[in-house]
């Protein structure tokens, strides 16, 4: 594995299960210093002892922001400075939209969306403030940004309202420096229960006919972390097995 993050500092929201705890481990590989954040501390924990001294956790709830600030402080403590900060926690969730709450809509745009806002704003002006300035957030959307679902209006709302948000600090934060792009999984397979073959609704329309794995999404997360995306801002790369772009599938 290179090292093309040597000494850099990061944090992953979510870093406690799935792709962030992939993601979590993938910059580590690469030589990162990683702030695991999660609301679930018992799964921070984890994915530190899956890691190593490189690593440490912190609890964190996305809809505090005081709890978002202090998730950033300490992350510009513990390693001097922030040069990555990845915003994945969140949650994936359905319901009928004649029979959705208020509840339900506004915990998945609370935890998806402002989340990720209030965790990107904090990084942002961390990374703006200190010496030297510069830094690269990504952002997890998701493909259900790219289009509806049945019982995905919160989160396809959230996930579209995700990956506008990236394109406009992308614009805005160029001039500190700050790189902001987002990595699009398509269905990943992050939990037993799902099964080794995706349904047919998704077979049907998916090139590489599989689950993606949670490292696939890593690698491209940890590419828009990484100077070898250096050009690259305001996009949202999708790691989905072509299901995005699919269109009409025949035969």
């Amino acid at each position: 594995m290179s090292k093309r993050l040597e000494n850099q500092s990061a944090l992953v929201t979510g870093g406690g299960a799935g792709i962030g705890r992939a993601i979590a481990i993938r910059l580590a590989s690469e030589g990162a210093r990683v702030l695991v954040a999660d609301i679930n501390e018992e799964g921070a924990g984890e994915t530190v002892r899956l890691i190593g001294d490189s690593a440490s956790a912190i609890h964190l709830d996305v809809t505090q922001r005081v709890s978002a600030a202090g998730m950033v402080a300490a992350a510009a403590e513990r390693h001097g400075r922030l040069d990555i900060a990845v915003g994945n926690a969140g949650i994936m969730d359905r319901m009928p939209f004649l029979e959705m709450t208020d509840e339900f809509w506004n915990k998945v745009i609370g935890l998806n969306l402002s989340g990720a806002f209030m965790c990107g704003q904090e990084a942002a002006r961390q990374m703006a403030a200190q010496d030297g300035g510069g830094g690269r957030i990504v952002f997890v959307a998701s493909n259900s940004g790219q289009f509806g679902g049945r019982g995905r209006a919160a989160y396809g709302a959230s996930k579209a309202g995700l990956m506008n948000l990236t394109q406009s600090m992308a614009i805005e934060l160029a001039e500190h420096d700050i790189r902001v792009n987002a990595v699009g999984p398509g269905p990943t397979k992050t939990r037993d229960e799902q099964g080794d073959v995706p349904p047919p609704s998704v077979m049907s329309r998916m090139p590489l006919a599989r689950f993606g794995r949670p490292e696939e999404v890593a690698a491209v997360a940890a590419f828009l972390a990484s100077e070898d995306s250096s050009f690259v801002t305001g996009h949202t790369y999708f790691a989905d097995g072509g299901y995005t772009v699919a269109g009409m599938m025949e035969g």
